[in-house]
């Protein structure tokens, strides 16, 4: 049922001239899923308060209430059609009045950390695509059909939104700035296997893949039995879940947004998530009560950083990822584990900034593991990546690695699956050698470059033929590359 809700929600934004990417679609309905699961989320509060003989105080006022303009009903609880603004009323309603009034919540927050400043940095940053107010009138009785009461119809919605922020990755060049594959995240969770009571960290969190996805893992006790009641949790337990254990930062509009509806659809209702720039915060800072236990990232790559924001650290370099590894690393606790997601030439670059950061972390950090993911892992990315597994606080002794290989050419209609890392995720617990895994003593890392580029010793190095997806997703990314630097010169004319 709610699969078709959301085809059929498409399908109205598809006639939108406003709305012209998968990016728009899911950033609409993103602000009216929220609209909406806040209404239910009010009115269970209500009656719980009622039943307690108390009363509750709405967050919203009633004329900007989701049961008061998007639907209204009659005496009987049917859709009041008369009293539903529709065409020039309902977009004209939405734009002058509704959306300046959510967005005043952030001035009248008492914190960052409540839902009302959650509601006001959410409208602050998104606009109303809809030019036809009878097509936001279908949508918004295609979305007051859904439902959030039980945790099923929440963990339905929240693998329907998933597929929505998937089909956004696919959509363009950028992909794994929305979309990390879950199945990649959901090994490195096993491997850093997080605890209740453990702060989790991810500076960079896009749509929130990794914090949704380690919710799961503590809430349900594992991957295994997420569609069922899984853990058997303490009262205590559920509220530290739901208010200090998982934190993000996000720099873009539209992924704060989806991040924000992403963990809500989860099961977490006032997301500790805030709309910055990560790298903007000097490192030097950062104190020990603002440390984290666990960080799971995939940091964007490719990005130049200005001179002003390399004086945050101490290395300094322009490429983003390298920056973000920074302040991942200072960001740990000591013992604090992290799993990092970064491209493979991090590992073998001649260059000064990406030297000293691995000195950096060989010397500071146990570098323990390295995964070597295949091309076509991140699909339209066009660049390899490995993930870096690491513990703050004592220095390196030995790095295990492990070579993925699925055994086929990855792509759209053959992605990455959680079977393609189960030999991973087991033998990592013991950093048993393999085939396709080997050890190696820091004693036989060059200390001039500090190379830690991935050698198979169990395999004689040969060309391998390459995939044509992969020379195509290549291709595209140079081709947006250069279109990029000619519209910067064009600038410059």
């Amino acid at each position: 049922m709610f699969e078709q809700t959301f085809k059929n929600i498409d399908d109205v934004l598809w006639k939108e001239a406003g709305c012209t990417t998968e990016l728009d679609y899911t950033e609409q309905t993103s602000w009216m899923l929220f609209l909406k699961y806040l209404d239910d989320l009010e009115q269970d509060k209500a009656m719980q308060a009622e039943l307690q003989g108390k009363n509750y105080e709405f967050i919203i006022d009633a004329p900007h209430r989701w049961s008061s303009w998007a639907a209204p009903k009659d005496g009987k609880g049917n859709f009041d059609h008369n009293n539903a603004l529709t065409g020039d009323d309902l977009i004209d309603y939405v734009n002058r009045d509704l959306f300046p009034y959510l967005q005043g919540f952030k001035q009248r927050a008492s914190g960052p950390a409540t839902i009302e400043y959650k509601i006001g940095e959410i409208f602050a940053e998104i606009k109303n695509r809809f030019t036809s107010g009878y097509s936001l009138r279908d949508a918004l009785e295609y979305i007051d059909a859904l439902r959030f009461r039980s945790q099923k119809e929440k963990h339905e919605l929240s693998h329907i939104y998933e597929a929505k922020i998937k089909n956004m990755g696919n959509a363009g060049r950028n992909g794994g700035e929305y979309y990390t594959p879950r199945p990649l995240i959901r090994a490195m969770i096993q491997v850093v296997n997080p605890k209740i009571g453990e702060r989790i960290y991810d500076g960079a969190c896009g749509s929130a893949g990794f914090l949704c996805e380690a919710y799961d893992y503590l809430r349900y006790g594992g991957f295994e039995d997420v569609d069922g009641k899984g853990a058997n949790l303490s009262t205590d337990q559920l509220n530290t879940l739901q208010t200090t254990t998982f934190y993000g930062k996000e720099k873009k509009s539209l992924a704060y947004v989806i991040a924000i509806m992403n963990m809500i659809l989860h099961g977490i209702e006032a997301p500790n998530i805030i709309h910055t720039n990560t790298l903007a915060e000097n490192i030097s800072d950062i104190q020990e009560k603002d440390r984290f236990d666990v960080i799971l990232a995939n940091p964007p790559f490719g990005g130049k950083e200005r001179k002003e924001v390399q004086q945050n650290f101490p290395i300094k370099t322009g490429e983003t990822a390298f920056l973000f590894l920074q302040h991942f690393i200072k960001n740990l606790k000591a013992g604090g584990r992290a799993a990092v997601v970064i491209k493979n030439t991090f590992l073998s670059n001649s260059d000064n900034a990406s030297k000293a950061l691995r000195q950096e972390l060989l010397e500071n950090c146990n570098l323990h593991s390295i995964l070597d993911c295949p091309g076509g892992t991140f699909l339209g990315a066009g660049v390899k990546t490995v993930v870096l597994f690491f513990e703050k606080g004592a220095p390196t002794r030995t790095i295990w690695y492990y070579h993925l290989d699925p055994g086929r050419s990855l792509g759209k209609t053959n992605p990455l699956n959680d079977n393609d890392l189960k030999e991973f995720v087991q033998l990592q617990k013991t950093f048993a050698d393999s085939d396709e895994s080997w050890s190696v003593s820091i004693n036989d890392i060059d200390p001039a470059s500090f190379d830690l580029s991935v050698k198979n010793p169990n395999k004689v190095e040969e060309d391998p033929l390459r995939d044509p997806e992969v020379i195509i997703n290549e291709i595209e990314t140079l081709d947006a590359e250069s279109v990029e630097i000619l519209e910067g010169i064009r600038g410059m004319l």
